[in-house]
């Protein structure tokens, strides 16, 4: 029980943050959770165990977290080329003709994979766990049967999607994205492993981390919340803030001192950027004003209270040594 129950609490916390925390479903579509769990809880249980089993680290799950990105958006839904998804005309800002992709959506959406749907659940999830931060949790049985899931699940999305837009992006577009993945892949298990040799420079304090993330949050959402049809600026400021906080979490994480309430503040961060975005959105299936502001309240108080959880994990084992 104890391997196997991180390893549920990640299945299910990943389709919590990706589709519930964001907005998109209230309280009453929870039974969505079946359908969500193993294409996002599969995929990012898959992402942490091969990442752990091999040695790779966070650059490894960060890179193996945006190729699903680019596979479910690319191939699964296919809303980086779908120029009607959900009736958003969400290619129209930023189109580029020769790609077939707008790029304020396509820099979006992958970081939102990236970030919130793999990467905040399995930091959080690992933080959790303590000493067994970084070891695997399943054994060849059960990343056997999460493999299955994963898969299933992504066919089941491809299908479903398919069945509700009809739309079909071309031969290239689709052999464009099979390379892209391959490639982010296997990149990710070539880069160069990082030591734990510190730096003589100290790790910036926590409470630092949290609030350049914060910011950095806000500046995610803005071109989205502020900007209207101000193209540029909300592409510069997705790049920027996307590019700055990658460079900054390098920088900071190969600094003497740098431990899990650092990584809890860029998870929390990035987590409470979600409980007020909330707020801001509304959901894709029905739901009264009501149903959907009591969900963003429960929601956000449920990471509130998963996040008090972690923190007071982090800070009793913040004086033994851990790994990055």
């Amino acid at each position: 029980m104890r391997r196997i129950l991180p390893a549920f609490g990640l299945a299910l916390l990943s389709p919590l943050v990706a589709e519930f925390l964001l907005g998109d479903f209230p309280l009453t579509s929870l039974h969505f959770l079946v359908l969500l769990a193993p294409t996002y809880g599969g995929a990012a249980l898959l992402i942490r165990e091969v990442a752990r089993r091999a040695g790779i680290g966070w650059p490894g799950i960060v890179l193996m977290s945006l190729a699903y990105g680019v596979f479910e958006e690319g191939i699964m839904t296919m809303s980086l080329f779908n120029p009607n998804y959900a009736g958003q005309r969400l290619l129209d800002p930023g189109f580029v003709p020769a790609l077939g992709i707008g790029v304020p959506w396509t820099l979006f959406v992958l970081a939102l994979h990236t970030v919130w749907s793999m990467s905040v659940p399995i930091a959080l999830t690992e933080e959790l766990t303590g000493a067994r931060r970084t070891t695997p949790w399943l054994g060849k049985i059960g990343l056997t049967v999460t493999a299955v899931l994963a898969v299933l699940g992504a066919a089941l999305t491809t299908v479903f999607s398919y069945m509700n837009g009809h739309f079909l992006a071309s031969v290239p577009q689709l052999v464009a994205i099979v390379v892209i993945v391959v490639a982010l892949v296997v990149l990710a298990f070539r880069l160069p492993r990082r030591t734990n040799v510190h730096r003589a420079a100290e790790a910036p304090a926590p409470w630092l981390v949290l609030v350049v993330t914060l910011v950095a949050g806000v500046l995610f959402e803005a071109p989205n919340v502020l900007l209207g049809d101000q193209v540029g600026l909300g592409i510069t400021l997705l790049a920027g803030v996307e590019v700055g906080m990658t460079a900054l979490a390098l920088f900071w994480s190969a600094r003497r001192g740098w431990d899990g309430r650092h990584r809890m503040a860029l998870a929390g961060g990035a987590l409470l950027t979600y409980v007020w975005h909330a707020f801001f959105s509304g959901p894709v299936v029905p739901a009264t004003p009501l149903i959907n502001l009591v969900s963003h309240i429960v929601f956000g108080l449920g990471a509130l209270v998963l996040l008090a959880f972690a923190v007071r994990r982090v800070a009793a084992d913040a004086n033994v040594p851990q790994s990055r």
